[in-house]
């Protein structure tokens, strides 16, 4: 009966073990990115930040927190209202660190470095952040609030590839965000892929570096 109920929550919801731990890990880097959110710059790094551009300001940050952001570890949020996602991303997209929530691909930059922005998810398992990947439409607004900005996307486009289609996170002529995940749902045959481009980033008033 248990194994019956199981199977039954996952087909119509998500796997509930996995669901369980996923929250509870969720709610510890929800803490840890506050205490990320609330760090205060060195007094170096924030007369260097008063003197750049905006732009450059979030490069900065960006490769900061990327340089000393290990696996599993917290590094932002991401919504999509159109799709029911609010979730930290963690830094990685091995199998421990995509337990906790999506990951961000190695390899891409951080919003704000330039380039093609990577972010991985569940769609079954592990809270299942990207279950609902599917109905996001062209249009919708997608935002990654950072410790050190906020960077609002525009989607796109949605496309469904095979897992060897690394093109999807190659650089192009402006900066973007790809979302993806497994397509169809209970299957890793395919990847369903949203594309959205930056149309808004700006900086925190006192970004971690």
């Amino acid at each position: 009966m248990l194994l019956l109920a199981d199977a039954v929550c996952t087909l119509v919801w998500q796997e509930p073990v996995s669901a369980l731990y996923s929250r509870v890990q969720q709610g510890r880097l929800d803490d840890r990115l506050a205490k990320l959110e609330r760090a205060a710059p060195a007094a170096d790094d924030r007369r260097l930040l008063a003197r750049l551009r905006n732009d450059q300001r979030l490069a900065f940050s960006a490769r900061a927190l990327d340089r000393r952001t290990g696996k599993g570890e917290p590094l932002g949020r991401i919504r999509v209202k159109s799709a029911g996602i609010s979730t930290v991303v963690v830094a990685g997209t091995d199998t421990d660190s995509l337990r906790r929530g999506p990951g961000h691909y190695p390899g891409t930059p951080l919003p704000g470095a330039g380039g093609t922005v990577g972010i991985a998810g569940h769609r079954t398992t592990y809270g299942a952040p990207f279950r609902r990947l599917n109905q996001i439409e062209d249009g919708d607004r997608v935002e990654l609030q950072m410790p050190y900005g906020r960077f609002v996307y525009r989607v796109e486009r949605t496309r469904i590839v095979p897992p060897t289609a690394t093109w999807v996170t190659q650089r192009v002529g402006y900066d973007r965000l790809v979302l993806s995940a497994c397509h169809p749902l209970y299957s890793a045959e395919k990847r369903i892929v949203v594309f959205a481009r930056l149309v808004e980033g700006v900086p925190r008033r006192d970004p971690v570096t």
